[in-house]
């Protein structure tokens, strides 16, 4: 398995094919993600966002594929504000369905933390939806803990 980012630090699409490839696994998550996913993405980095993608062939999970193709994807953002100084926030770490506990999840937490570090973040953040208990025991297993509870209210 291999880690590669579609964009670079200034938040530059680096790798269009790539991040064409990331669609399906990314709406497994996201499926209200818009028909034009590549503009979506791209005013998503123009915000600050950054993608990075798992890429590796079915071999490890016992699926006859020949290529490689695009097996998670996490779309992130380092910022800084006032409660955390500089803040390393995950918006979406997806492992493609057919690959979930193959260790694709943790390659790429363990890519974002070197990426954190490597930037002065002294913790990586993330929410996740109350009903997703199978990604809640996944972030337990690796080291998260709930500080917090994240409050929304919808604007009509």
């Amino acid at each position: 398995m291999q880690i590669i980012r579609i964009t670079d630090d200034a938040r530059q699409v680096v790798e269009p094919q790539w991040l064409a490839r990331a669609e399906r696994v990314h709406r497994q998550l996201r499926p209200q993600l818009p028909a034009d996913y590549g503009a979506r993405m791209r005013r998503i980095f123009e915000s600050g966002g950054e993608m990075c993608v798992a890429v590796g062939d079915g071999e490890a999970a016992g699926v006859a594929v020949r290529e490689i193709e695009v097996v998670g994807v996490a779309v992130f953002r380092s910022f800084e504000n006032t409660f955390n100084g500089k803040r390393f926030y995950v918006d979406d770490l997806v492992t493609d369905e057919a690959r979930r506990s193959s260790g694709v999840g943790h390659a790429l937490l363990s890519f974002l933390e070197g990426l954190a570090r490597a930037r002065g973040g002294t913790s990586i953040d993330l929410d996740s939806g109350t009903h997703r208990t199978g990604a809640h025991r996944f972030y337990f297993r690796e080291g998260f803990v709930i500080p917090s509870f994240a409050f929304k209210k919808d604007l009509p």
